[in-house]
């Protein structure tokens, strides 16, 4: 059994807790072992790189030393921000030795860079080629979806590598290896507000709107992200932008492993589908 390491961050135990049942649930299938990341902490995201750029680089940096201790090489981390701060770290400290050295003094750990950190379509895009595919018995024929990358699976020099990153594809093979047809749509690149979901709200409403808007008129029955934030303001929100007078939404936004843990016949309640504000049970029943 392979076995890779896994850091599921601080939303995964909380609000995204429907993306660490449903990645565990995939990875049961394809065989692979998740080793969780021991006393890891908070990588940071999403405020520590605006009060204090030392805090927002040591963070990150002390569970990248705490994989190299642990023996791991890879580390899985599935949400979209953390995968940013543990990807871009590395990224920086490849850049700058004067940057290891003051981590190193901080933290008192040292990192030599051994450790690769994946996200959450490179890890489902290696299940794919690696056995998974051949398990997906239960497709999800014909079911009309819009991936969505948002600002932190398409974006980063060095950091999100392998596809263009104003039309990203990295969802596309996986999602029509589930079934599903991909409709062509403009927003799945857009910002849905981010972390600003409860200090700035009006604006998260109106950016979310924008992108369940255009998702609809694509032709689109669920959007599909691999963001707990932006599954957070796109779900959790539908409410609050239909009461505001926009809409009216009534869109399922669901995780690509949920995508996935479903087509291999996996109990959508494993997957944590029925925990989503909007329902998406119905992407279960094929009837969205």
């Amino acid at each position: 059994m392979t076995t890779i390491g896994y850091y599921p961050g601080c939303s995964l135990h909380g609000t995204g807790r429907e993306l660490d049942m449903s990645i565990k649930a995939l990875a049961e299938v394809a065989g692979v072992e998740l080793k969780e990341l021991e006393d890891w902490n908070c990588c940071g995201a999403s405020a520590a790189h605006s009060l204090n750029h030392n805090l927002a680089i040591a963070l990150p940096y002390r569970n990248l030393a705490l994989a190299e201790e642990q023996g791991l090489t890879e580390v899985l981390a599935p949400c979209a921000a953390c995968f940013s701060r543990l990807k871009g770290t590395t990224v920086r400290l490849g850049r700058s030795d004067a940057l290891l050295e003051k981590m190193r003094g901080i933290t008192e750990r040292e990192f030599k860079g051994s450790v690769t950190i994946l996200s959450i379509i490179e890890f489902v895009g290696r299940l794919l080629d690696e056995g998974l595919r051949e398990k997906l018995t239960s497709p999800l024929e014909g079911l009309k979806v819009a991936p969505y990358y948002g600002c932190l699976l398409a974006r980063g020099e060095d950091i999100v590598e392998g596809y263009d990153a104003e039309q990203p594809t990295g969802m596309d093979a996986a999602l029509v290896a589930a079934g599903c047809e991909v409709v062509p749509w403009n927003f799945a690149v857009e910002c849905c507000g981010g972390g600003f979901s409860m200090s700035m709200t009006d604006a998260v409403v109106d950016l979310s709107n924008a992108i369940l808007t255009d998702a609809e008129q694509a032709g689109a029955r669920a959007i599909v992200t691999g963001c707990p934030m932006c599954h957070s303001n796109l779900d959790m929100r539908q409410r609050t932008i239909n009461e505001a007078g926009l809409g009216p939404h009534d869109l399922p936004i669901v995780y690509l492993s949920e995508i996935l843990g479903l087509a291999a016949g996996v109990e959508p309640e494993r997957l944590g589908l029925d925990r989503h504000f909007v329902d998406a049970m119905r992407v279960a029943e094929r009837s969205a």
